[in-house]
């Protein structure tokens, strides 16, 4: 009966996981719209040229973060020195996320004129607000846990600190970013309303998935240890704690690589048809 409980229990921390990728799966018809609309189109001047001027800042950052990875792995080998093996890709992803997050919150503000009297868009026409609160659910649980942990001496000083700063950092950056999406004013041209809505809706999406991804594979990680400590500590009866804690680890590990390949999706600059300036 115990085993029955326990299998039922694991699928039932599944579900979160699997419910979180069906959310992001969805969110792939919003980026379809949105290029859509862009591609029926006719941008002014200004309007191509913010294009072109946000794709090259995005990129410029993101090799910045492939730098900040780099940092990481160096910094991972005066720490941890032999075991560093086994850390390099996650600094490298977590310089890269970051970069991502970063290239988002600093990107250059459109010069096309604004409208007058200024008018802005909701929240809800940028991103889901499932995935936004999902985004913040998980970071909040991500620190908690880190910092249970390391009150009970389970987390050395550095991978505690780590687990703290870097996840902060970028949830720090992403509500900067989407309150930058949410204050500017819309273009005065309607021609360009387009443009900026795929912009907004390109920067949401970007910086709540690398926030996530950061979020979520550091927190599986750590209840799966937290898992393990547990299962081999002697109890009386069947203890279901170890059996939750692996679960929650595994479904957010799965979770937090699916959402990692839904945010390469989103990686690609907006673009505009070409047939949209013939018309």
């Amino acid at each position: 009966m115990g085993r029955l409980i326990a299998v039922v229990l694991f699928v039932a921390v599944l579900v979160p996981g699997v419910l979180l990728a069906r959310a992001w799966a969805l969110a792939a018809g919003r980026r379809a719209v949105a290029a859509a609309a862009v591609g029926f189109a006719t941008p002014t001047p200004e309007g191509l040229a913010t294009v072109r001027r946000q794709a090259q800042h995005g990129r410029r950052v993101r090799q910045l973060g492939f730098l900040l990875g780099l940092v990481g792995i160096v910094v991972s080998i005066v720490l941890f020195a032999e075991a560093s093996v086994f850390l390099w890709a996650p600094a490298l992803g977590a310089g890269l996320l970051l970069g991502v997050v970063l290239a988002e919150a600093t990107r250059p503000r459109p010069r096309w004129r604004a409208s007058s009297p200024a008018r802005r868009p909701r929240r809800s026409e940028q991103i889901s607000l499932v995935l936004l609160w999902a985004m913040r659910v998980l970071v909040v649980a991500e620190l908690v846990t880190a910092v249970l942990l390391w009150q009970r001496d389970e987390l050395p000083d550095s991978v505690g600190g780590v687990a703290l700063v870097v996840p902060l950092a970028a949830w720090a950056l992403a509500e900067l970013a989407l309150l930058r999406t949410l204050a500017r004013p819309l273009p005065a041209e309607g021609a360009d309303v387009p443009v900026d809505e795929a912009l907004r809706t390109w920067t949401a999406h970007l910086v709540t998935a690398a926030t996530s991804v950061l979020a979520l594979l550091p927190l599986g990680t750590l209840l799966l240890a937290a898992g393990i400590d547990l299962g081999d500590r002697v109890t009386q009866g069947f203890d279901l704690v170890p059996v939750a804690l692996v679960a929650s680890g595994f479904a957010a590990l799965a979770a937090g690589l699916a959402v990692a390949v839904f945010l390469v999706t989103w990686l690609r600059p907006l673009r505009v048809d070409d047939r949209a300036l013939t018309r």
